[in-house]
């Protein structure tokens, strides 16, 4: 038969309490790394998605911030023109806001939903807010007829596709400011820059003109 002295017995129930609490703080460690690992996943899940969802596309037009250079190159192509003005997928503002410095009512249609947001904030930051507007839509779902100068930092897979978009709705005094990439079948009236700063000026009077005659052609083949 044992004795348990009653120092023993406390001392026992102090290696278990402490065990018991050791164990304990552990678990609640391991719930608080679980919790934000996960919830880390999550918000660059929320993050990432936007930008890499664009890139899931058959067609895709990815963001690349326009240079300082490109920036001006675009603004001196339009250096005598005024109205309103589109920048076709317009990243983080930068066009956009340029533009409405120099007196444009600009507008900018983006995909990606934080960078939309971001040139909101931005616009409102250098104070032309009131002359500019962004909004989160595909490209293909808008309308261009309200605008008549257009820039586009696109890429070749796109261009054919949005040259035949551009000549059914832009209006005849409209110019467009294609830069990195030219338009396939348009002839520029102007070329700017050199390299990855190129732009290419279409006059929408031209292009135009050259469906029109193409479509005069048909009939005329139709009728002989």
């Amino acid at each position: 038969m044992f004795f348990i002295s009653p120092v023993m017995s406390k001392e026992v129930l102090f290696r278990e309490q402490s065990i018991t609490n050791e164990n304990t703080s552990k678990g609640r460690l391991g719930l608080i790394v679980t919790g934000l690992v996960g919830g880390s996943l999550v918000a660059l899940y929320a993050v990432t998605t936007p930008f890499i969802a664009p890139a899931l596309r058959k067609i895709c037009l990815p963001f690349v911030p326009a240079t300082t250079t490109q920036v001006q190159n675009v603004l001196n192509a339009l250096r005598a023109r005024s109205g309103t003005l589109v920048d076709i997928g317009s990243g983080d503002g930068r066009i956009v806001i340029a533009a409405a410095k120099q007196g444009f009512s600009a507008s900018g249609f983006e995909l990606n939903p934080w960078l939309v947001w971001y040139s909101r904030y931005k616009a409102w930051r250098e104070g032309v807010h009131r002359s500019t507007s962004f909004h989160i839509s595909n490209l293909w779902k808008v309308s261009f007829a309200p605008y008549s100068n257009v820039v586009i930092f696109g890429v070749p897979q796109m261009m054919d596709q949005l040259e035949l978009k551009l000549e059914s709705e832009l209006p005849i005094s409209a110019k467009v400011v294609a830069c990195r990439f030219p338009f396939p079948n348009w002839v520029p009236e102007y070329t700017g820059g050199e390299g990855v700063d190129t732009v290419w000026v279409y006059n929408a009077h031209s292009f135009k003109w050259r469906i029109q005659t193409a479509h005069s052609g048909k009939e005329e083949n139709i009728k002989s």
